[in-house]
């Protein structure tokens, strides 16, 4: 009989998870025998997928949903019998809105998919000029940048929309999605399809209309969810429903187990063992490790084996933020409406965001409530997290107050803070992941996976991990052939 390989995966949060589900299924189809053992140096699994529920409120700590249109979140519920539980955001008040000019104006509805479905509205609302509109509408005769430069995702989308839509509309859209600052992200580690679509259309919104189009020919069995879904009960069950599929197969789950330090001896030619070190001193011996930690840990274990790939981990930044969740009388809120609003950085405001959590979703707060989750920090807006609670919780308050005029006492608060907790695809980014897969590939059977890559989202996470439980089938059956695989993470973001 042949010996099981050992892989150890390091990192417990949904990069790890996944890539554990996915090994063993992987393992299982190329009949290759494994002992698979997960680590979490924290006393729990799930990582920033946190769900409280108190009474009728349930508040998720970290993301509160997962795009759709990214297959790989759908696909691993329905392969652990979450279909049924799979939500929709409310089909009533779907609109939203953004700050501009001290009050709240509609987006116009199809505006994410650069497609408004009306025009009307976003003339009335008078977010942008007239000039500010023709600039906008214009995006059909910018000629094509570059496709060997890097250019900044602020560059681009004033390049093709103008600086009052960029400004007013596009920055807080797509820089709130990273926490990050539009002027130093990468628009091709970021929004990849928006390169995609200006090097294939010559437009942007071009590109979306032909998009729309072949996707509202295509036949479907079944109702299309929403471009955000979410799970009846919170995301914390996509957690659950994980662990409990890996202890089924066989999967060794330990949390509290910290990871001080990676060592590598030789094993047979061109092959290593890689030996870890845990903090209680016990240690570890695998023929793969995949890292599924946030970058600045994976840095430190990394750089005794090879300086580069520590070198080019600590470049990946990271954004700390914090989520307030409120509770409101209804009766004293009723004038609220929609999803909730977004805030240029124009503005210069403390508050970065906010959803209407109980008018977005269904069974989230009792009826009589109101629900809100208020969003602080993001790059160059951290200062204000070294803060008290109470102080963050003013705050908000606060602002509430001035934007939407809610004045009404809270019957329930959660603050919740993540630090270093968004990695930021800075420009040159994507070179950097090449420098760094080249450091690693001499170590065959270690790779690296998560958020840090390619995509910050679940499904983007999902996604990697099953790419980098595939190199682990491929690594440990001998199966690479004479392509060198990427160790670190790859796919479309």
């Amino acid at each position: 009989m042949t010996r099981p390989r050992t892989v150890v995966i390091v990192g417990g949060g949904i990069s790890g998870l996944a890539t554990a589900f996915a090994l063993m299924e992987q393992a299982g189809k190329a009949g290759l025998s494994l002992r698979c053992i997960l680590l979490e140096s924290d006393a729990s699994w799930g990582g920033k997928i946190v769900t409280h529920r108190v009474g009728e409120i349930v508040t998720e700590a970290g993301p509160d949903s997962f795009l759709s249109q990214k297959q790989a979140g759908l696909d691993l519920c329905l392969k652990l019998g979450l279909a049924d539980q799979l939500i929709n955001t409310n089909e009533t008040a779907k609109r939203a809105s953004v700050l501009y000019g001290g009050r709240l104006h509609d987006l116009p509805e199809g505006l994410l998919s650069f497609v408004p479905r009306q025009l009307g509205p976003f003339l009335q609302s008078r977010l942008l000029s007239w000039s500010g509109l023709a600039r906008m509408g214009l995006e059909f005769a910018v000629p094509p940048g570059s496709p060997r430069d890097d250019e900044s995702l602020a560059g681009f989308l004033r390049r093709r929309f103008g600086v009052q839509a960029f400004e007013r509309v596009l920055e807080p859209l797509m820089a709130g999605i990273y926490a990050g600052d539009a002027e130093q992200m990468s628009l091709r580690a970021t929004f990849p399809r928006f390169f995609e679509l200006e090097q294939q259309h010559g437009s942007i919104i071009r590109g979306m209309m032909a998009a729309k189009k072949s996707a509202a020919s295509a036949a479907f069995s079944h109702p299309r969810p929403t471009m955000f879904v979410s799970l009846k009960n919170g995301l914390s069950e996509l957690v659950t429903a994980l662990t409990r599929r890996l202890i089924q197969q066989g999967v060794e789950l330990r949390v509290g187990a910290r990871v001080d330090a990676l060592r590598v001896r030789s094993h047979e030619v061109g092959r290593w063992m890689y030996d870890l070190i845990l903090q209680d001193g016990s240690a570890l011996s695998a023929e793969s490790v995949v890292l599924a930690t946030p970058a600045y840990v994976s840095a430190e274990l990394l750089r005794p084996l090879t300086p580069i790939a520590g070198g080019l981990l600590d470049l990946i930044p990271y954004a700390s933020t914090a989520t307030i969740a409120m509770a409101f009388p209804r009766i004293q809120t009723s004038a609220i409406e929609g999803f909730g609003f977004i805030i240029p950085r124009a503005e210069q405001r403390h508050l970065i965001a906010a959803t209407w959590t109980s008018l977005k979703w269904p069974h989230r707060a009792p009826s009589d409530q109101l629900l809100a989750r208020c969003y602080l920090g993001g790059v160059g807006r951290e200062d204000i997290l070294q803060r008290e609670d109470q102080a963050l919780v003013a705050i908000v308050r606060a602002e509430l107050a001035s934007i939407c005029g809610i004045r009404a006492e809270p019957s329930y608060i959660e603050v919740n803070r993540w630090w270093k907790a968004m990695p930021q695809y800075t420009i040159g980014h994507l070179g950097r992941l090449e420098q760094l897969d080249a450091a690693v590939s001499r170590y065959p059977g270690l790779i690296l996976t998560g958020a840090a890559y390619r995509g910050v989202g679940i499904p983007d996470c999902i996604r990697d991990g099953a790419l980098a439980a595939k190199r682990v089938v491929q690594d440990l059956s001998g199966e690479t052939g004479h392509a060198r695989h990427a160790r670190v993470g790859t796919g479309s973001a």
